[in-house]
C-alpha cells in the first residue's frame, strides 16, 4: 500500500476521515514545531530553514522516481516539479544558497506565497489523495511539503525573519512569473499543465475560472498566481500590526 500504483478504488478522497486525520495531523506538526522554534534567532531560522530545504529536496527526488517507476514517464503532470507549491523547493534554496535579490525573493515567496499554497492543498489535495491511500508515500509526502509550506511561512513573520514591504511583490511575482513561462513552453510541447495555466483542471476551483474567463484562461491565471497570494498574505499581516497598534495605545 505504502508504494502501490494509483487505484482510485482504494484512494483516499478528498473530505473523508482519512483526509480529515492528514489535516489535524499536519495542523499539530505545524503549531507544536511553532512553539518550539517561535523565539529563534535569524541564524537559527537560517539553519531550520536550509535544513527543511535540503530534506523537501530529497524527498521530492524520491517522488519522481516512484512517478517514473511506475511508469508515468511520457506524464510530465505527474512528475516534473514546475507547479506553485513547487516554488518551496526553489524558494528555499534561493533562500538557503542566494544572496542580495536572490535570497531575497526566495524569503518573500516563503513568508507570502508559501502559506497561501500550503493550506489550499491541505484542504484540497487533488494531486494525492483522490489516487492514493492515506498511508502511501505520495499521500504522506504532500502533506509533509504543504505543512512545511505553511510552518516556513508562520515561522518567517513570526520571528520578523524579514520585514515584507509593498515593494517585494515584484520579487514575488518575478519568481512565479519566471516558473510560469517555463512551465507554459513544457505545456505547449508535452500537452501537459503544469502550473494549471493552460487547461481546465475538473473538480477544483481551477475550473470556475476556466469557464468563466474562456480563452483568456492562461494569462489571467498567470497573473492571479503572481499577485493575490502576495498581496492576500500582505494585507493580512498589515491588519494583524494594526490591531498590534490599538491594544498598545
Amino acid at each position: 500500500m505504502f508504494l502501490s500504483k494509483p487505484d482510485e478504488s482504494n484512494s483516499c478522497g478528498i473530505f473523508t476521515l482519512g483526509h480529515f486525520i492528514l489535516i489535524i495531523l499536519t495542523t499539530i506538526g505545524i503549531i507544536t514545531a511553532l512553539i518550539k522554534t517561535k523565539n529563534k534567532t535569524k541564524e537559527d531560522v537560517s539553519k531550520i530553514i536550509k535544513n527543511m530545504t535540503i530534506i523537501v529536496w530529497i524527498l521530492e527526488f524520491f517522488r519522481i522516481g516512484f512517478n517514473l517507476y511506475i511508469g508515468e514517464i511520457y506524464n510530465v503532470n505527474s512528475w516534473m516539479p514546475l507547479y506553485y507549491c513547487s516554488l518551496l523547493l526553489y524558494a528555499g534554496a534561493m533562500s538557503s544558497f542566494g544572496k542580495g535579490k536572490i535570497k531575497r525573493a526566495g524569503d518573500v515567496f516563503l513568508a507570502t506565497g508559501g502559506i497561501i499554497g500550503g493550506i489550499i492543498f491541505i484542504i484540497l489535495p487533488t494531486t494525492s489523495l483522490p489516487s492514493y491511500p492515506m498511508l502511501h508515500f505520495l499521500s504522506i509526502h504532500s502533506f509533509f511539503f504543504h505543512g512545511a509550506m505553511v510552518y516556513l511561512g508562520l515561522l518567517i513573520n513570526i520571528t520578523h525573519y524579514i520585514k515584507l514591504e509593498w515593494k517585494d511583490i515584484g520579487y514575488f511575482a518575478s519568481l512565479v512569473g519566471i516558473l510560469c513561462i517555463v512551465a507554459l513552453v513544457i505545456n505547449n510541447i508535452c500537452d501537459s499543465n503544469l502550473m494549471f495555466i493552460s487547461k481546465d483542471f475538473p473538480g477544483t476551483p481551477v475550473t470556475i475560472l476556466y469557464h468563466l474567463v474562456g480563452k483568456w484562461f492562461t494569462p489571467i491565471m498567470i497573473i492571479i498566481q503572481m499577485t493575490l497570494p502576495f498581496i492576500v498574505v500582505f494585507l493580512i499581516l498589515k491588519i494583524i500590526a494594526k490591531c498590534k497598534d490599538k491594544t498598545v495605545k
